[in-house]
């Protein structure tokens, strides 16, 4: 049985609450990626077994719950007892110390927004919670982008599966151009933050 077998299998089984849970996953191990799972729970909701909102709420539901218990490790524990534990443990999970630093330094330099977008891109949002946590990111402010760009990105992907299910090739050309534009846009914005940072350090005093 290979990965989409299976998670289609979990979603036959378990329903809105497999869709929730197979989200959880997707947020805490990233080799489960969002992009099976949403739009295969639509294409189901398009074949009548679900519906297309359930979907979207049972998949929003289960990636803010690991956004929230990410974010509250991430704002619990020092940061030298989570470099820490990340080398013991989440090498299992593809998750180095390396990336949690590098996302940091990300949150530290672009801000909050890097959180909305954060939540649209692979990989990114399984590391993008636990810096905002470190960094004492206000909470609410943080749900608040992450439940902004997890309601999008979720969508996205149920409306995919939900519309074009049956055609996987034109599935895969739609996600592979999408990520461009969703990286397009990061890194405009990213180039716009530091032009902003740069002007403010250049005016005189």
């Amino acid at each position: 049985m290979n990965l989409t077998e299976w998670i289609i299998s979990i979603m036959e089984q378990l329903g809105y609450l497999g869709i929730a849970l197979l989200m959880f996953l997707d947020n805490v191990f990233p080799p489960i990626p969002s992009e099976i799972i949403m739009p295969s729970a639509g294409y189901s909701a398009s074949q009548g077994q679900l519906t297309l909102f359930g979907v979207i709420i049972a998949g929003c539901f289960g990636s803010l719950l690991a956004a929230a218990l990410l974010y509250w490790i991430g704002y619990k524990f020092n940061h030298d007892s989570i470099f820490r534990f990340v080398d013991r443990y989440c090498r299992y999970l593809f998750i180095k110390s390396s990336d949690v630093k590098k996302s940091l330094d990300w949150f530290e330099h672009y801000g909050h927004r890097i959180v909305f977008f954060g939540r649209m891109i692979p990989a990114v949002r399984s590391l993008i919670s636990i810096p905002a946590g470190m960094s004492r990111m206000p909470f609410w402010k943080f749900m608040f982008y992450s439940g902004l760009g997890t309601i999008i990105w979720t969508t996205f992907l149920a409306c995919v599966g939900f519309y074009f299910g049956e055609n996987q090739h034109l599935m895969q050309q739609i996600f592979s151009k999408v990520s461009y534009v969703i990286m397009s846009i990061v890194v405009i914005i990213i180039g716009w933050v530091v032009y902003r940072r740069q002007q403010r350090k250049n005016r005189p005093s």
